[in-house]
């Protein structure tokens, strides 16, 4: 399959499913409509390198995440449509995203109820941020707003190959909440459950339990934002940019 516009990756199959209704596998290129395609990366900054680099292989004229991120703003609630400025990586590189595409989205999301913020930053981290204090810490060095682990692995493919990108996230984890480090080696790459790894960390842990009802409802919601996002925005379409004249969807 030949790519004409916008190569589009995502790390997990639940944040897949917020913009496609179509059957997604892990690292392949999914067809969608008018020349766009969906990679399926897993999770972290190297798989989606990998994604970033198929597409574009493939003839994608411009990259885009979409998905998940927790917050580093206190302002931030789960369900916040996010598109950041910039994409920062913990090594202090920093990646802009295309103005017009930006503007473009802002255009479209504006007429929505969402609650949507701009003029932010992102940062991209090689692990997640567990406890308060990392995300405090993170905050206080980078001056981001919000947290994910493949955004800048892509928009630095992106900059390799002279295209325009941009980062359309919702926020599932608020800067007080707590990620359950416990549970980590109970999902896969692409965030699915390993039933037999789950039922054996919570017999260890029969605390988080309790806890695990919140996790679901805040991904709910977050999933549910994007899936809003998707539809007043139809594969995140992007203006025509100085590199490439794109079309989404």
């Amino acid at each position: 399959m030949r790519l004409f516009s916008v190569g589009i990756v995502v790390a997990l199959k639940s944040e897949a499913q917020a913009l496609t209704t179509a059957l997604v596998p892990t690292e392949t290129l999914v067809p969608l409509a008018d020349g766009c395609g969906l990679w399926l990366s897993g999770m972290g900054p190297d798989a989606a390198r990998r994604g970033a680099l198929a597409l574009t292989d493939a003839g994608a004229q411009a990259l885009a995440t979409f998905g998940v991120a927790g917050a580093l703003d206190s302002n931030l609630r789960c369900g916040t449509v996010i598109c950041p400025q910039r994409v920062l990586d913990d090594s202090g590189q920093v990646y802009a995203a295309d103005r017009d595409w930006r503007d473009r989205l802002y255009q479209r999301l504006f007429t929505t109820a969402l609650p949507t913020v701009f003029d932010v930053d992102l940062l991209s981290v090689g692990r997640p941020l567990f406890s308060v204090a990392e995300k405090i810490a993170a905050q206080a060095r980078f001056h981001a707003a919000a947290v994910d682990m493949e955004s800048a692995a892509v928009a630095q493919v992106a900059l390799e190959r002279r295209l325009p990108f941009v980062v359309l996230r919702a926020i599932v984890d608020e800067l007080d909440d707590l990620l359950l480090e416990e549970l980590q080696v109970a999902i896969d790459p692409w965030g699915r459950p390993r039933f037999a790894s789950m039922m054996a960390v919570l017999s260890r842990h029969p605390q988080l339990l309790m806890r695990l009802p919140g996790l679901a409802l805040r991904m709910a919601k977050a999933l549910r934002s994007l899936a809003a996002a998707a539809l007043a925005a139809p594969g995140l379409q992007p203006a025509p940019s100085a590199h490439a004249v794109v079309r989404l969807l």
